[in-house]
């Protein structure tokens, strides 16, 4: 009688915690969403009106950065909201990008040699980065993609 007792408690129990679970349905909270977005959006009108007040190569430094950050921060709010190997793989993929891009504008200030070399140093890390991730999703393909869903992220 003890153990029949049991077993209905442990059976309501994950009866109520699947309910409790399942009331989202693995839906997105779509307004929480849609403030953080606007809140980045926000951020980023900020960073550019700040780049306004600069000059030249200074100005460009600072606009690819308030650029990148935004595109970052974005591809961060969707890996947050729905997360997957791809959205992961995105992220990573614009980190790599915004370093790119404001190295490659900081490279603009030099001449001659020195900012030929300086670009080719700032593709070769980007270069790099772009093959340690894609090689990081590679090897996660291999062994399965994610162990919640056993979704692999696809090559670029």
């Amino acid at each position: 009688m003890h153990l029949k007792s049991l077993s209905l408690f442990a059976a309501a129990a994950l009866a109520l915690a699947g309910a409790a679970h399942g009331a989202d349905n693995g839906k997105v909270d779509r307004k929480a969403m849609k403030a953080e977005k606007d809140k980045i959006e926000a951020n980023a009108k900020a960073d550019k009106a700040r780049c306004k007040e600069m000059k030249g190569n200074e100005k460009d430094v600072c606009e690819a950065d308030a650029k990148g950050k935004e595109k970052v921060a974005k591809a961060e709010l969707e890996q947050k909201y729905q997360p997957s190997p791809a959205h992961q793989r995105k992220v990573d993929e614009a980190r790599a990008e915004h370093a790119y891009d404001v190295a490659k504008e900081k490279c603009d200030a030099q001449k001659g040699d020195a900012k030929d070399a300086c670009e080719k140093d700032a593709k070769a890390q980007r270069d790099r980065a772009k093959a340690d991730i894609k090689q990081k999703y590679a090897r996660a393909g291999r062994t399965g993609g994610s162990a919640s869903t056993g979704a692999t992220a696809p090559a670029k």
